[in-house]
């Protein structure tokens, strides 16, 4: 059984619909989302939409609770892409429709646990708002404390930074391992990354194939025309033109 695990869409519709693509193209019809479906993004109303008629199952990001209640520790650029997505979710569709977009987005779960996998946005310890980065693999005290809360596996985002974090206190690339990982018997949290806007130097969208029968994971990379996004969030006067410039270089 494969199913598709994606993060991070953060209102990009161009990349949204190009990974949607892919995946269909690699026969999966099975789809998890971690998270942050809106924020910094041109099209938080359309991705939305999106992830709720593809995905059996959503995790909330923090983006997609700040857009819900008040924002905390949101810096001065993310804070007013937060005040404008509300009011697109207010302005866009019908009466019915917005009431089940905000109805979506208030019934999102924090985690969902199925024994030996756990999806989250952030972390074991902290399923929507602590950040993993590939830097921590050196707090070991921090390292022990997320593994101890998993069973075996942990998918997660949030970070926009895909990769592996082993027990033994190690960060896999997607490159290190050519782009596979084989499960095994060691404990280890995977980051996902990010659809809508990477930051790990890869201006293409990132998303990972899960195959349980295998035991394995699969990172895929596809392209999406990033100057398209680019130039929708140049055009809104409340999104600030560096969430444009960083989809270029992937930072």
């Amino acid at each position: 059984m494969k199913r598709a695990l994606i993060s991070d869409i953060h209102g990009n519709l161009e990349a949204l619909q190009v990974v949607m693509e892919d995946i269909a193209d690699q026969n999966i019809h099975r789809i998890i989302c971690l998270g942050d479906i809106v924020g910094y993004g041109p099209n938080p109303v359309e991705c939305l939409d999106l992830v709720m008629s593809r995905c059996e199952t959503t995790i909330l990001g923090n983006h997609d609770q700040a857009t819900l209640f008040d924002p905390d520790g949101f810096n001065p650029v993310a804070l007013q892409a937060i005040y404008w997505t509300r009011e697109q979710l207010e302005l866009k569709g019908t009466p019915t429709q917005q009431d089940l977009r905000w109805e979506f987005l208030g019934e999102l779960p924090r985690r969902v646990d199925e024994g030996e996998l756990l999806f989250v946005h952030g972390s074991p310890r902290e399923p929507t708002n602590e950040y993993v980065f590939p830097e921590n693999v050196t707090d070991i005290r921090m390292m022990d404390n997320l593994f101890m809360r998993l069973e075996k596996f942990c998918f997660q985002g949030h970070t926009h930074m895909p990769g592996v974090f082993t027990e033994s206190g190690d960060f896999i690339t997607p490159e290190r391992c050519d782009y596979r990982y084989k499960l095994g018997p060691e404990k280890a949290m995977v980051n996902v990354g990010s659809v809508g806007q990477p930051r790990d130097g890869d201006s293409r969208s990132c998303y990972v194939i899960l195959d349980e029968e295998a035991q394995s994971i699969e990172f895929r990379r596809v392209r999406y025309p990033y100057e398209v996004t680019r130039e929708k969030i140049y055009a809104e006067r409340d999104l600030d033109n560096m969430l444009g410039d960083r989809l270029r270089p992937g930072r």
